[in-house]
């Protein structure tokens, strides 16, 4: 705003209301008439506010005169909207005033216009020679006086209007705005281009500068990107100005629209959208006649690489499972497919990095993406990353493996299927349990199953009264008879515990681990059967209850 009053003050001794001639500083009176509309009254206090405001500016320096001449333009900009009111109501008696004042609107624009242009030139050569620092400040004053000069263009178009309804035409003056305003148009038509280009050229650099670079490149992408936003602006004032003549812009809002990307009621002009169309066609059919043969092969080059380490992945994973099935290993089933799945997925994500490389894909924001991701990831699911963790050490340690019996996270049963995440158990009772690795590897795991043989530890009770002797052969005799007992290690019968109601035997034959049952329920049958076939009593808990009787007369 500054540098508009700054500019305008500069023109005010060549304006006709400001001063009558170059000797005089007060405005000459408006014509008195008997009787004065409220209009023109308004305008006369304008007139000659406007007058007082000059002659005071020029005794004054500073911020004070800055002052003075911001209030000279709201002046002037007040008194362009009088005029407007009166040529809306417009007499006979008041024409010649409006046309008075309209023609010396008409003046000042022009000056002002010559000026600006001028001062535009002279500020585009300094702005050269300015420091890194010091364009900023230039361009911005640049960008204010380009934006001054293009409104009063629109203020011209106006005056040349008022002057059409007070039957005083410029057909020559108003066709030379209309070229004026064309030439313009082209002109910051090719500038937005060109400074897009700048911009966008910039910003790559910007990305690949050395830090020493950064700083001067990052200035000059400041002042790239406020030319683009500058011109857009001042484009979009003119396309609205050459509208109201009419003129045909459908070109220029196509521009703008693929610059801006926004959308206005003037693109559903049906002329602008099908100018854009057949822009977009054009293009598609430009660049698709020069990059199909290179899209073509890089599609092709995408689909062998693609091929080729899928034919990899399989023979990867069959020699990872030929390798990892050795015997002398000794790896259990489930780590077993994990590196065989594993070293497969590994083999297919290379080859598919590759051929997106080849294809011309940037691979740094992606690695850098999943870096970030497993960050992001890693917070979130803690749990999950220590059920994982768990699942690592049972693959390690395998204290267990599928089809094992076992009792591990407070739950016992046959291990159904491992995952690295959770291990699913199979109760006695055929229910299904999912358990977090992390509960399992956190507690005691007992493996029943493990081994190949187990011992069967029993324990079986004979009267005091009964034959010690008599009683051991006879459980010798059940356990050798019996065809499921393994006669190497030797089975251990042993008179173990005298205990409070009974003499108690350990029996512990050694069997299959799948005979395990089997051997312990038929052995317990027969030793019950037997027993008390060849007399031998089996114990039970029991309590003597003696009965005191008092006699009454003792009482």
């Amino acid at each position: 705003m500054r540098i508009i009053v700054l500019l305008l003050m500069l023109l005010v001794p060549s304006l006709s209301f400001a001063q009558a001639s170059s000797s005089s500083t007060v405005s000459p009176k408006l014509a008195t008439q008997e009787v004065i509309s409220p209009q023109i009254e308004k305008l006369n206090k304008l007139d000659n506010d406007i007058s007082v405001l000059y002659g005071e500016s020029q005794t004054m320096t500073g911020s004070a005169k800055d002052v003075v001449r911001l209030q000279l333009l709201n002046k002037n900009d007040a008194l362009r909207e009088v005029i407007q009111e009166l040529i809306n109501k417009r007499t006979d008696e008041t024409h010649d005033i409006l046309l008075k004042q309209v023609n010396q609107q008409v003046k000042f624009i022009s000056d002002a216009s010559i000026y600006l242009l001028n001062k535009i030139a002279t500020t585009e050569k300094a702005l050269e020679k300015e420091t890194n620092e010091g364009k900023l400040l230039a361009q911005k004053t640049l960008d204010e006086s380009r934006r001054f000069s293009t409104r009063l263009l629109a203020d011209q178009w106006t005056n040349y209007q008022w002057l059409k309804l007070l039957d005083q035409p410029s057909p020559e003056k108003e066709q030379a705005l209309i070229s004026d305003i064309e030439r313009r148009l082209g002109f910051m038509s090719a500038s937005l281009i060109f400074d897009n280009q700048q911009e966008t050229l910039l910003s790559k650099q910007l990305k690949s500068a050395t830090e020493g670079e950064k700083t001067a490149v990052q200035l000059e992408h400041i002042l790239a990107q406020r030319k683009v936003s500058n011109d857009i602006i001042t484009l979009q004032f003119l396309v609205t100005l050459a509208d109201k003549m009419s003129l045909n812009t459908t070109q220029y809002k196509q521009q703008l629209f693929e610059a801006t990307g926004t959308l206005t009621d003037e693109l559903l002009n049906v002329d602008l959208i099908l100018s854009i169309i057949s822009t977009w066609g054009e293009g598609a059919s430009e660049w698709l006649t020069s990059n199909a043969p290179e899209l073509i092969f890089k599609l092709l080059l995408f689909i062998a690489i693609i091929l080729v380490f899928r034919w990899f992945k399989k023979l990867t994973r069959k020699m990872v499972k030929r390798a990892v099935s050795s015997p002398n290993l000794q790896l259990s089933r489930l780590i077993q497919d994990f590196f065989t799945s594993m070293s497969g997925n590994i083999v297919f994500a290379i080859g598919l990095l590759i051929a997106l490389s080849q294809v011309g894909v940037d691979l740094t924001p992606i690695l850098t993406g999943f870096g970030v991701a497993g960050l992001v990831i890693g917070f979130a699911l803690q749990d999950t990353l220590s059920n994982f963790a768990s699942g690592m050490m049972l693959l390690i340690y395998r204290p267990f493996d599928e089809g094992d019996f076992v009792e591990a996270g407070g739950v016992s049963g046959k291990v159904a299927h491992m995952s690295l995440v959770n291990t699913t158990i199979k109760t006695f009772d055929n229910q299904v349990i999912i358990v977090p690795n992390s509960k399992i590897w956190g507690d005691i795991i007992k493996n029943i199953t493990h081994e190949r043989v187990r011992r069967v530890d029993m324990v079986f009770g004979i009267g005091y009264s009964d034959d010690i002797a008599l009683a051991e052969t006879v459980l010798a005799d059940i356990v050798l008879a019996h065809e499921l007992v393994l006669k190497n290690p030797e089975t251990i019968i042993k008179l173990h515990t005298l205990n409070t109601s009974s003499v108690d035997f350990i029996v512990r034959p050694w069997v299959k681990t799948e005979d395990y049952w089997d051997v312990y329920w038929d052995i317990t049958r027969e030793v019950k059967v037997r027993f008390d076939k060849e007399g031998l009593s089996i114990p039970f808990p029991q309590q003597d209850v003696h009965l005191h009787m008092v006699d009454k007369a003792a009482e």
